[in-house]
């Protein structure tokens, strides 16, 4: 009888195993960062020309938009920003360089004491557009230095994602009226 169960555990083990082997997550490439971040021209603002959506943006519906700071102790200041329906909303944080990552791997903290991976997944040579996202494709936020991301630079950004193995189906643009007035 024992011996009819230890067989029994290890058969569903088995294919517990091999159904989990087969899943797409387990078959995917690891996400890779950029190999280096240079902080200096990182730094500024960044327009969001899409995202996945994420719960903390829930009341966001448009012109959001993220500035980075470079802090004198060597952290990040971080200023998210977004038009509500009652106005704008803002978040402020910080991030930290993960050691090793040449700056290209963050730490980011809204919430003291949670910190969330923040990869520098893409990035256009001249830092017209960034593609940020976590291993686990969970999140990723395609960032512009410009309100519109021209066609072709788009067509880039959203080829890189891909090649990481996210799941384009999950992108939502996001307006960028006010930004579109105020030039």
């Amino acid at each position: 009888m024992i011996e009819k169960l230890r067989l029994t555990v290890v058969l569903l083990l088995a294919c517990v195993g091999q159904a989990w082997a087969q899943t797409p997550q387990a078959t995917e490439s690891k996400v890779t960062s950029v190999a280096a971040l240079d902080l200096a021209r990182y730094a500024g603002e960044w327009f969001e020309v899409a995202a996945f959506p994420m719960f903390f943006q829930r009341n966001c519906v448009g012109d959001t938009t993220a500035n980075y700071a470079l802090a004198l102790d060597g952290s990040i200041k971080v200023t998210n920003r977004c038009r509500t329906q009652d106005g704008m909303d803002e978040a402020s944080g910080h991030a930290t360089v993960v050691e090793g990552s040449a700056n290209s791997r963050l730490k980011v903290s809204f919430f003291w004491p949670f910190k969330a991976d923040y990869w520098v997944i893409g990035l256009d040579a001249d830092y017209r557009w960034a593609l940020v996202g976590n291993p686990n494709r969970k999140y990723l936020w395609l960032l512009s230095r410009t309100p519109q991301l021209p066609q072709p630079l788009l067509e880039v950004a959203l080829a890189s994602a891909k090649a990481q193995g996210y799941d384009l189906s999950q992108l939502r643009y996001t307006p960028q009226e006010a930004a579109m007035v105020a030039k």
